[in-house]
């Protein structure tokens, strides 16, 4: 290999490379300097002009408010976490990086309750996490079964549609959830290769029960994938004894950590079902067997596939050693109090909460239906520009119907809830309302 040209105010040795250029650019005159590379790049910055100021926005401080996340996500990041965002940055393919990714894994098979090898943080969102899972698992022509009871199974339908598979969506409307007769009626019809369920449908506020899917499932010789990602940490979960063969969760719900990581795992059935595809996924990115090797899952040398976001994997090592000292259980109890607390103010407040089951409410993000004559708009800015308290509307099916409230991780507190019960309560005395 050839050796790289080194640009004059690369090499310390040479004389003030920078008062040179001014000199140049401002008179056409200038001493050349011993070893320049001929003043072609000076010519060339002479010749054009800069049409673009820099902008007046980012010559001032940033400047970010602080508030209360109270919805669906984002929540407030753990203290623990953020702090971990002010560690010396290393390397991605450091030693000591292996180090931390391996503690991220072996923190994620406790989160899940797997003790699957194959085990990893994806460098992106949970829409990243489902992408990966179905790009990796579905080929074209597979069939294809999706639980679309809110907006999550309907993006799972739309990406395997954009694979190729043959999608058969279980449309339900806002606030059911599937009965064990209802997914066994889609895998007889349909003979799907993969199930897709979400456990915590955040848009809806609904906890769709898992025991018995996954053996239902097996069964039919089809997979199950299940998106916990507003439900992990909140509500039980048992990868490997509820027979879940995918299962992903987000960095930013009940862990607390900043967006842009995602937990991911596979059982056996579902990784020989990847690594026997008879085509390569679409996505290089997004390939699990390349990643399961950065990942140290595959038991070789690591190799290098991407650049991860360091300082984020250092926030989701200390979120998920936050989950192993606090405990699973003392974490699903704290969200089943704290939620059951918010349920009594609300309906105090005489709200009436969307899903009517209580059985399967989601404990992490409760939906309150939208109070008669009100506009949620109204509701949702008025607790924001008052109390600096973020709550939400409904998204996809639920858009206009509800009110999303989520006590996700620390911010599961009755403090915050008296917090927010106090804010709704004004909100409904001064918002206006259409009585008609």
């Amino acid at each position: 290999m050839g050796s790289a040209e080194v640009l004059p105010f690369d090499r310390p040795h040479l004389c003030d490379q920078w008062g040179q250029l001014d000199n140049v650019l401002s008179t056409g005159q200038g001493q050349s300097c011993p070893g320049a590379p001929g003043g072609g790049w000076v010519r060339t910055m002479a010749s054009h002009q800069l049409y673009v100021a820099p902008p007046e926005a980012l010559l001032k401080p940033l400047s970010v408010p602080s508030r209360l996340l109270l919805g669906p996500g984002p929540s407030n990041l753990a203290p623990r976490a953020q702090a971990a965002s002010g560690l010396p940055l290393i390397g991605h393919m450091h030693k000591e990086m292996f180090q931390v990714m391996d503690e991220i894994k072996q923190g994620i098979q406790y989160a899940f309750q797997t003790r699957n090898p194959l085990t990893l943080a994806v460098s992106g969102s949970g829409h990243c996490a489902l992408e990966t899972a179905l790009l990796n698992l579905l080929e074209p022509g597979d069939s294809f079964l999706v639980g679309a009871n809110g907006i999550w199974g309907l993006r799972a339908a739309d990406i395997g549609e954009r694979i190729g598979a043959h999608v058969h969506p279980m449309i339900k409307e806002p606030g059911g959830h599937y009965t064990l007769q209802e997914v066994e009626e889609g895998l007889t019809q349909h003979k799907p290769v993969l199930l897709f369920l979400t456990h915590g449908e955040s848009s809806t506020g609904v906890l769709q029960p898992l025991d018995g899917y996954g053996e239902l499932c097996h069964r039919y010789q089809c997979l199950l994938l299940v998106d916990a990602v507003a439900s992990l940490g909140g509500s039980p979960i048992y990868m490997d004894q509820q027979g879940i063969d995918v299962l992903y969760s987000g960095s930013q719900k009940v862990l607390n950590s900043p967006p842009g990581t995602s937990l991911l795992s596979f059982s056996s059935r579902a990784k020989h079902k990847v690594y026997m595809r008879r085509t390569k996924p679409f996505s290089f990115s997004m390939d699990v067997m390349l990643l399961a090797n950065l990942w140290g899952c595959d038991n070789k040398p690591r190799m290098y596939h991407h650049t991860t976001p360091v300082v984020g994997l250092y926030s989701l090592r200390e979120s998920l050693a936050l989950m192993a000292e606090q405990g699973l259980e003392s974490s699903w109890r704290r969200h089943h109090e704290a939620t059951a607390y918010l349920h009594s103010r609300l309906q105090g407040l005489g709200l009436q909460l969307f899903v009517r089951d209580p059985a399967t409410r989601l404990p992490t993000i409760t939906t309150v239906a939208v109070p008669a004559g009100y506009d949620w708009r109204d509701i949702v800015s008025y607790v924001m520009d008052h109390f600096g308290i973020e709550i939400s509307g409904g998204l996809g099916p639920s858009m206009g119907k509800v009110l999303r409230i989520g006590l996700l991780g620390c911010n599961a507190s009755r403090e915050n809830v008296d917090h927010v019960a106090k804010a709704l309560k004004e909100a409904l005395q001064r918002c206006p309302r259409n009585k008609l």
